[in-house]
């Protein structure tokens, strides 16, 4: 038995690197500063270690030589889930340049709401240590910030912050979402303000809201049951704020063309920073798409969706969507690869399924083949990247389960299919 400190955690998103976890073989614990997101991922039990050929167990070259020659002749081949570290989602990427596969991360119809807004007029972000020293406002859009990750308040806004003498009189605003619980209450007992409307009527409530910040005159007394007056309350205080923080999950913006409220709130913030500084704080980096989108960028030059089946890559944020490419009968396999989430199963398809994921996933059908992998952060190191995308977490091995990286399988893979094209 044994424990470690200051573990970091791949779950969370925000870059939680304070926890105190307790081992047993292959037992894991999480004794100090978990949460409702950490705690069940890190003390997720190991139910199988060995490889499986429909079903029955085998030796893991075994299944890696059944996977290559399931993807020796395909034409054009899917990836999806993606979820993994830096070297697992480099490996998945070498065999989809080696097989002419689409790549394309689970999470990507909530980053493309980001990306497509970015792409089209850019905007002005920050990161979680402007957010901790700085902040004086924050405005959270469409999102319970502390369901989307519990102990945010706590590592960033109640603490010592360089440039503020009392972090706990910060603006603490929701607009949209109200918050599940209390952590957005500060220590000294000030409450956050909270605007509810339901979430698809946000693109106009945040149009008001981006006129207001330009003293654009508004007739309307009432948007979406939000009285005017309380909007222009809340654009004075950004316009007042010293640097001011707005925040979203585009994955909560479930709605269409909720790209377009990225990209006014994003054109919002340009607005401010004429007077003031204010700065876009975007929500993700759970189960590894913002690894995924890093290295596939700096790989690529794109984003996780893309196809290698040209020769080259070719990017397209809708063509190459996992389920449109199941539901066309495009693609002619299904590699699906996920270490974080053993709840995260495969779409079902009839196509040949290779499942690179974490022990315990279970299946409706088994697929033809399913390798379990040991976590990032847990059965071996690694590196993820957090939600504003500036530092690669440095992930620490826990336990020795025996369990293969998603890396050392992916490239094991692309290794026999490397030598079978030689001979």
């Amino acid at each position: 038995m044994s424990e470690f400190f200051e573990v970091p955690s791949p779950f969370c998103g925000v870059g939680t690197d304070d926890l105190t976890i307790k081992v047993d073989g292959l037992k894991i614990s999480v004794i100090e500063n978990g949460c409702a997101i950490n705690m069940p991922a890190f003390e997720h039990e190991i139910t199988e270690t060995k490889a499986r050929i429909n079903g029955k167990e085998v030796g893991l070259n075994e299944a890696i030589s059944h996977a290559a020659s399931l993807l020796k002749n395909t034409n054009f081949p899917l990836i999806g889930g993606c979820a993994t570290d830096v070297n697992g989602m480099r490996g998945l990427l070498a065999l989809a340049d080696r097989v002419g596969a689409v790549v394309d991360n689970a999470n990507f119809n909530n980053a493309r709401k980001n990306i497509l807004a970015l792409q089209d007029s850019g905007w002005m972000n920050t990161t979680l240590a402007e957010v901790k020293n700085r902040c004086d406002v924050l405005l959270i859009i469409g999102t319970d910030l502390e369901g989307f990750a519990p102990r945010f308040f706590e590592k960033y806004l109640w603490n010592e912050a360089m440039f503020l003498e009392n972090t706990s009189n910060r603006d603490i605003i929701y607009l949209g979402t109200k918050p599940s619980g209390v952590a957005s209450t500060s220590p000294n007992g000030k409450t956050a303000q909270i605007f509810e409307c339901a979430n698809e009527n946000l693109p106009e409530v945040v149009t008001v809201l981006r006129a207001l910040v330009k003293g654009q005159p508004i007739q309307a007394e009432n948007v979406a049951g939000i009285p005017v007056a309380n909007l222009k309350e809340i654009a004075e205080k950004l316009k007042n704020a010293k640097y001011g923080v707005i925040t979203w999950a585009a994955g909560s913006l479930n709605y269409s063309h909720a790209e377009l409220t990225v990209q006014t709130i994003s054109e919002m913030i340009k607005n401010l920073n004429e007077t003031t500084r204010c700065s876009g704080f975007p929500l993700g980096g759970k189960e590894g798409d913002q690894t995924a989108n890093q290295v596939c960028g700096w790989t690529s030059g794109y984003a996780a969706r893309v196809s290698f089946a040209k020769g080259y890559p070719e990017y397209d944020p809708f063509l190459f969507e996992t389920n449109e490419l199941l539901n066309n009968g495009e693609a002619d396999a299904l590699i699906w690869v996920n270490s974080f989430n053993a709840g995260a199963k495969p779409p079902k398809t009839s196509l040949p399924t290779i499942v690179v994921a974490r022990s315990g996933m279970t299946f409706e059908k088994e697929p033809d083949v399913f390798i379990p992998v040991g976590t990032p952060g847990i059965d071996h190191t690694g590196h993820a990247y957090r939600l504003d995308n500036v530092v690669a977490i440095r992930l620490k091995k826990l336990r020795d389960s025996g369990l293969p990286s998603t890396a050392e399988v992916l490239n094991a893979i692309e290794q026999v299919l490397r030598e079978e094209s030689v001979c």
